[in-house]
């Protein structure tokens, strides 16, 4: 297990490489972060003049059916923008590994050659989403136990699957099924290296709230509040930073990733050997 935590982390690394190479790639995640919160606001701020959210919040047996369907198209269109820059993310970062210097019209070049898969997958990114929600809310505690399962199970499944649209012309349920094939010679770096990053960032961000808080606190103490206020904005901008740089780092990890998995050449930036032995077959 040690092992395979170094090469991921290896790998980890040599993704940061290759971001400090082409810093454009943070445009994917920051485009996407606002898209979505425009998604949100498009699909919430509506429902507050269309619904009785006291009567739905007293007896949740009133809620319209047309709200399910409403739910589901905000899954659908939420998962949509997710995944589109997602590719177009991914795309740029497969440009970057094949020995090439990628722009972000390139990316986005990439993402619209392939919207209609995306839309398919954002459809059953969107169905499974509704499931696991319906199984949340009538299971209750030990819904959301099994739910939380499901989804990491999901997540972990499927994170080969924007490289797979990117590089192959296949559909969206084929790219699912390839990424779970994929997986299986993908384990140990998928689990570790999304589980690495995720905690280093988390960490990170962490540790920013925490420092972020006490000088808030400190100078609304002393009645500067003009400072606090900057303290804090500091902060949330840091923190935002940490999310662009997570989110770049993890679709370019998922695309050099699904490079070696499927055979392909070896990508510029990333040690041959090193994608070799974290790929080896396992000995029977």
């Amino acid at each position: 297990m040690f092992e395979k935590f170094s090469r991921s982390w290896q790998l980890i690394k040599a993704s940061a490489d290759v971001l400090r190479q082409d810093k454009e790639l943070l445009v994917f995640p920051a485009v996407s972060a606002v898209a979505g919160l425009l998604v949100i606001a498009s699909f919430v701020l509506p429902l507050f003049g269309m619904l009785d959210l006291k009567a739905i919040e007293a007896n949740s047996d009133s809620i319209p059916p047309w709200l399910y369907a409403w739910v589901f198209l905000f899954y659908l269109v939420q998962y949509f923008v997710i995944f589109y820059f997602n590719t177009a993310l991914v795309g740029a970062a497969m440009i970057r590994l094949e020995g090439g210097d990628p722009t972000v019209a390139d990316g986005l070049r990439i993402a619209r050659s392939k919207i209609r898969v995306i839309l398919g997958y954002a459809a059953i990114a969107a169905t499974v989403g509704m499931i696991l929600r319906a199984i949340e809310e009538r299971a209750g505690f030990i819904g959301k136990w099994i739910t939380g399962l499901i989804g990491a199970a999901w997540t972990v499944v499927t994170f080969l699957t924007v490289p797979v649209l990117v590089m192959r012309d296949v559909g969206p349920l084929d790219a699912v099924k390839e990424s779970a094939r994929l997986l299986k010679s993908t384990w140990g770096e998928n689990i570790i290296g999304q589980g690495g990053v995720g905690v280093v960032f988390g960490l990170a961000q962490f540790l920013v709230i925490v420092l972020t808080a006490t000088i808030a606190a400190v100078l609304f103490s002393g009645a500067h509040l003009a400072l606090a206020a900057t303290a804090i904005g500091i902060g949330i901008v840091v923190m935002m930073s940490f999310a662009l740089v997570h989110a770049a780092l993890s679709g370019i990890y998922s695309a050099a990733l699904y490079r070696h998995a499927a055979g392909l050449a070896p990508s510029a930036g990333f040690d041959g050997a090193l994608l070799t032995h974290a790929f080896a077959p396992k000995r029977k």
